[in-house]
């Protein structure tokens, strides 16, 4: 089997060696992409029937969120087992199915990989239970007596990111440390039975065909020694930027050297990307260090706002980060733990603009299900259908992430919209009938003509994808202008109309030019300079 499969595998179409240095990369979050058996979640037989569309769409690689075996007490980020699918989701047999069809469509396939933290269900962890205090099952995670006089209080002051402490307390008096959820306890990586467990799992999933990895929190897997207090009243952010003791230790170098090892054992470029929430671009770059990772998410580049002067900086500071560790800069506009970004922006316009800015910059884009459609976040979620788990916290995050995460449209007038026969998950609004695939394929008004356009012109242009530099033009304020070769692009963030020079031949443009020398407000133009 693993050989048919590397037999299948796509090859690189870029200048450089690696296919992934100017991939377009499509997030599937799988419970909310399309519900093959009508219960209402999405699956991976969903998502193997659904494949043609991103083929058509023109991504190059696929990449699932979690599907393992899962309480699923943060939506599958919780695994009991790293080898098994969760039942909601389908069978070993199926995610074989999507590996291998993927393949034959040309697609690549990463899958998440969650190593910071398993779930309470784990069997280790339900064994470390059963042996208590001091036996050597209780090393592989992090265990200790509590503070106080008869140990009542957590061992530390740390807080988890879901809100409230990061420690448990279970019936024998020790406590147990979780960042996340309570049902989510931290693996030790100071032992080495971790270590070689997940380097088996990484094999088991590569074995099965996988191109690649997305590893969650790959930020947090080493703790500072002695797990010291933050010292602090401060609130963590599940994607900030803070300095912490539990997060981006240099340790963590280490295990993903040994991980690149691993990679570096199979044929056809297979690759890990770092979800990596440091307090700097330069930081993120230790990651992508040539012994290391292959890409790592621009959360800098996520978090700025619709400002020609502030995106800019970012751009340059991306760049700039990655050109000396040699890693190609990744752009991400829109994930499953963030408002969508036409929501974050604030109109459709200016997430069109955004779209095509930044799938002309260089190196590898992500795009998340439904971006492609013009999604806006869902803020009027009732209250009793919400399943983020920070939601439930009085003091933890916004507990909003289920606005991103509700199934997306595919035909007809009415909910489900062709998701499935049994409703969704996620109550779907009704506006979204006229955002369907099926309403906006043969549109050239339509946001989805508009990626399918953007991914041809960036596949067949030799000046778009891969590289790590852009020449700024001069601009008026408010506008962005750069050259890659024979390509400009140009972005006017402004919500008044500028004009500036054509500086060629029109490609592509976010919305209809009524005046070639003038750039609509809140508009992307692609050019053949």
């Amino acid at each position: 089997m693993t050989q048919h499969l590397a037999d299948a595998r796509p090859t690189s179409t870029g200048t450089q060696p690696g296919w992934w240095r100017d991939a377009v990369i499509y997030q599937v979050y799988p419970r909310s992409f399309a519900d093959s058996n009508g219960d209402g979640m999405g699956d991976l037989e969903g998502i193997r029937s659904r494949l043609p569309y991103l083929k058509e769409l023109g991504v190059d690689a696929v990449w699932l969120s979690p599907f393992y075996a899962s309480p699923q007490a943060d939506a599958g980020y919780d695994v009991a087992d790293y080898r098994a699918i969760d039942p909601m989701f389908g069978t070993l047999h199926d995610a074989d199915a999507v590996i291998r069809e993927a393949h034959e469509l040309g697609l690549r396939i990463i899958v998440d990989l969650v190593p910071n933290h398993c779930s309470d269900q784990h069997e280790w962890f339900k064994q470390a239970l059963r042996e208590g205090p001091g036996t050597p099952l209780r090393e592989r995670f992090h265990f200790r007596p509590g503070r106080g006089e008869n140990g009542e209080l957590p061992p530390n002051d740390w807080e988890s990111i879901f809100g409230g402490p990061a420690w448990t307390r279970v019936a024998d008096g020790e406590w147990y440390l979780h960042l996340f959820a309570p049902e989510q306890p931290d693996f030790n990586w100071e032992h080495p039975a971790v270590q070689d467990e997940f380097r088996s799992i990484l094999r088991f999933w590569l074995d099965l065909g996988a191109d690649g990895f997305r590893i969650d929190v790959a930020h947090g897997l080493v703790k500072a020694p002695g797990l010291p207090d933050l010292g602090r009243d401060e609130q963590l952010k599940l994607l900030g930027n803070q300095v912490l003791p539990f997060f981006d230790q240099d340790g963590v170098h280490e295990i993903y050297r040994s991980w690149r090892l691993v990679l570096d054992e199979y044929a056809g470029d297979r690759i890990g990307v770092a979800e990596a929430w440091t307090p700097s671009a330069d930081r993120t770059a230790l990651y992508l260090r040539p012994d290391e990772l292959h890409q790592a998410f621009n959360f800098h580049y996520l978090n700025t706002g619709w400002d020609a002067e502030a995106l800019r900086s970012t751009i340059d500071e991306s760049l700039d980060s990655m050109r000396p560790v040699g890693a190609p800069t990744t752009w991400v506009l829109s994930n499953h733990d963030v408002v969508r970004h036409r929501t974050r922006f604030g109109s459709l316009e200016r997430a069109r603009a955004a779209a095509l800015l930044m799938l002309a910059l260089p190196g590898s884009a992500y795009v998340y299900q439904g971006e492609e459609l013009g999604l806006p976040e869902v803020v009027d979620l009732p209250d009793e259908v919400r399943q983020d788990p920070s939601f439930f916290k009085a003091n933890g995050q916004d507990g909003l992430r289920d606005g991103c995460r509700v199934p997306i449209p595919w035909s007809g007038d009415q909910a489900p919209y062709g998701f499935g026969t049994g409703g969704s998950w996620l109550p779907q609004p009704a506006e979204w009938a006229g955002l369907s695939v099926e309403a906006q394929t043969g549109d050239p008004a339509s946001t989805l003509e508009l990626y399918r356009a953007a991914l041809r012109v960036r596949r067949a242009h030799p000046a778009l994808g891969a590289g790590d530099a852009v020449e700024w033009l001069p601009a008026p304020e408010g506008v962005l202008a750069f050259r890659r070769g024979d390509f400009v692009c140009t972005a006017n963030t402004t919500s008044q109309p500028v004009r500036l020079p054509a500086p060629g031949t029109v490609l592509l443009a976010s919305t209809d030019l009524t005046e070639p020398d003038v750039l609509p407000a809140d508009s992307t133009v692609w050019w053949q300079g």
